[in-house]
């Protein structure tokens, strides 16, 4: 097999690959909007109590947003109660960092919990074998999304 050969076999993955995950990854974004979450707060919530202290410029910079933008979404978050702003460090007094409340990850329980309905409800209706070949690619989908 040549170099080109390979490179067109990874074309042809990539075009197999991408309808399916673009429309489960819209379902999914639907799922948290069902559970009264819009799909942003979701990401920003999860994002945030996977990184508690993460700040705001931060997390503008990991979504490609402006911070004005960003604070507006943040200060959404913050009166719903769902995530709450620690106070300055020693090192830094100017960065302030966040993390998700008791009630923030009560929402994101339900997000969790409603997507996982979904999904469990759509594996239920395929077969043993294609849910078998899903499981052997899960992890390395998640290698593929990871961006360590």
């Amino acid at each position: 097999m040549t170099l080109i050969d390979a490179e067109e076999n990874l074309i042809a993955l990539a075009e197999a690959l991408r309808p399916g995950l673009l429309r489960v990854s819209r379902l999914l974004r639907r799922e948290a909007q069902k559970a009264g979450v819009s799909a942003l707060d979701a990401q920003l919530l999860g994002t945030i109590f996977k990184q508690p202290g993460v700040s705001g410029g931060e997390l503008a910079d990991a979504e490609q947003m402006s911070a004005p933008s960003m604070s507006a979404h943040l200060k959404r978050l913050e009166t719903a109660g769902w995530i709450e702003r620690e106070p300055p460090g020693a090192g830094d007094r100017r960065r302030v960092g966040l993390r998700v409340t008791a009630a923030g990850g009560a929402a994101l329980g339900a997000i969790r919990a409603q997507r996982n309905a979904w999904l469990v409800r759509r594996l239920g209706a395929l077969t043993p074998k294609d849910r078998r070949a899903i499981g052997a690619a899960a992890e390395p989908l998640r290698r593929l999304v990871d961006e360590r």
